[in-house]
């Protein structure tokens, strides 16, 4: 047993002869590695970036027009929509028009704000669902169930979930890797966690910016001793698994000490970015006059040089702005929104359309959300309070048409009336563009089989090709 008895095991997966593990017959006994994993069925796509827009964008002023706002802008919604729903601060105000033009975009015709200039000229490559809605109207709590499907802190992640499910392609890097842009979401590092999963497909932060991670580039004085260090703590482990046997926490930590000897490496040569021709920098913003907008044209930028290294799950998180609290318009909606979408807006097209140029795209999925909406009136006299009843988001990427929307807000862009989705629905939607049934992806934890999506969860297949 032990180290052993894992690496013979990581051999035989390989040649696809390790024994079934639970109710996963893809996954080997031994799963607490990220060798490779045949998936379910053939895969759409390989590799997925999650870009999380923290804080709750407003769907009725980015991706789901409505007139009636504009109709009735300034009457009191009580009168004007009818019954509201309670909101997180009870300061309701006037029905709000969006302050942003909509229009239609590409060949497609989707009509998207002008919020999104440059979204905007991705039309033609994306699906837009306008009926996403959420069971929680507090951040913590949505961001906790957008990453892992339940509300409570300490479920795997869905990255957590591919990894287990896939392993890598990439023995140099963690399969789950979070690209912090400088604001990590509601409820802490534990919306990556592995949670009952073993430990290695926890995600691992990585800075965009500066020192990508503690400790990355050992002293030359330390590099001579580091690999007998190294060894001897292997050592060490491995005497104490073989009298008490396998256990998850020491086997994981193996596997995450040579992991990290390999980023010092990897990591630094990643987020070198001089070999990047000065065309491309240009298409991410690096040689924009806002900073928060260089920031995430990094993020976007390493992104796709993982995608490119075989990392299976990214996610990245939003860079700070000052003077704005997310994308959360409580108040100063035209401020809110308008800086955060200067700084994500020009990047997370460009994303995809790199990604095309490359070839990347057919075996890629962006993900682009945030973990609720907004009200379609005012909070206050310019602000928007929660809305978990309907919001947008978009995803593009192989597996998926392009260039349509799906689902439909009432007439206020206030709740979901057709074809409504939970993120039970994203989550099935994402695995199967894995080649993982969301139903067969099981762990055994408290005497029941566990899935990411608990006993919901539907493929939306009008959106797959």
């Amino acid at each position: 047993m032990g180290f052993g008895s894992l690496a013979m095991a990581s051999l035989l997966a390989e040649q696809g002869l390790a024994e079934s593990n639970g109710s996963n017959s893809n996954l080997p006994r031994i799963y607490n590695d990220l060798i490779p994993r045949q998936s379910h069925f053939p895969a759409k796509v390989k590799n997925v970036i999650f870009l999380f827009m923290e804080g709750g964008v407003s769907q009725v002023d980015s991706f789901d027009p409505k007139p009636m706002l504009e109709k009735y802008h300034g009457e009191d919604p009580r009168k004007a929509i009818g019954k509201l729903e309670k909101t997180q601060f009870a300061n309701v105000g006037k029905v709000l028009k969006s302050p942003w033009k909509f229009q239609k975009r590409g060949q497609s015709g989707i009509e998207i704000s002008d919020l999104f200039p440059h979204i905007s000229s991705i039309a033609d490559d994306i699906v837009v669902l306008r009926s996403m809605t959420s069971n929680f109207p507090e951040h913590t709590s949505a961001s906790y169930f957008i990453h892992s499907g339940t509300g409570l802190q300490g479920r795997p992640s869905l990255g957590a979930w591919v990894g287990y499910g896939l392993g890598s392609e990439n023995r140099e890097m963690p399969g789950f890797m979070i690209l912090n842009g400088g604001r990590i979401p509601s409820g802490g590092l534990d919306i990556y966690t592995n949670g009952f999963l073993p430990a290695t497909f926890q995600g691992s932060l990585m800075n965009a910016n500066g020192t990508p991670m503690a400790n990355i580039q050992a002293a030359e004085s330390e590099k001579m001793v580091q690999g007998g260090k190294r060894n001897f703590i292997r050592r060490l482990n491995q005497l104490a698994m073989a009298e008490s046997g396998p256990a998850d926490a020491l086997e994981s930590a193996i596997r995450n000490a040579e992991t990290a000897a390999r980023m010092q490496t990897s990591v630094p040569e990643l987020v070198n970015l001089t070999g990047e021709s000065e065309a491309t920098k240009t298409l991410y913003g690096l040689d924009s006059d806002y900073e928060p907008a260089r920031v995430f044209g990094r993020q976007c930028m390493i992104a796709r040089r993982m995608v490119e290294r075989g990392v299976r799950f990214m996610e990245l998180t939003i860079p700070s702005i000052d003077g704005v609290d997310r994308w959360d318009a409580h108040g100063s909606l035209v401020d809110n929104h308008g800086k955060n979408a200067r700084a994500m807006d020009q990047a997370s097209a460009a994303l995809v359309k790199d990604l095309k140029e490359r070839g990347l795209l057919d075996s890629t999925l962006v993900v682009w959300s945030g973990e609720f909406g907004r009200t379609p009136f005012a909070q206050g006299s310019d602000g928007r309070d929660h809305n978990e009843h309907g919001f947008s988001m978009w995803m593009a990427g192989g597996g998926l048409k392009r260039g349509m929307t799906y689902g439909m807000t009432d007439e206020w862009g206030y709740k979901a009336v057709d074809k409504r989705l939970e993120v039970h629905d994203l989550h099935a939607t994402i695995l199967h563009l894995l080649g993982l049934d969301h139903t067969r992806l099981t762990f055994r934890f408290g005497g029941r089989d566990l899935r990411l999506t608990d006993v919901r969860g539907e493929v939306i297949k009008e959106i797959l090709s």
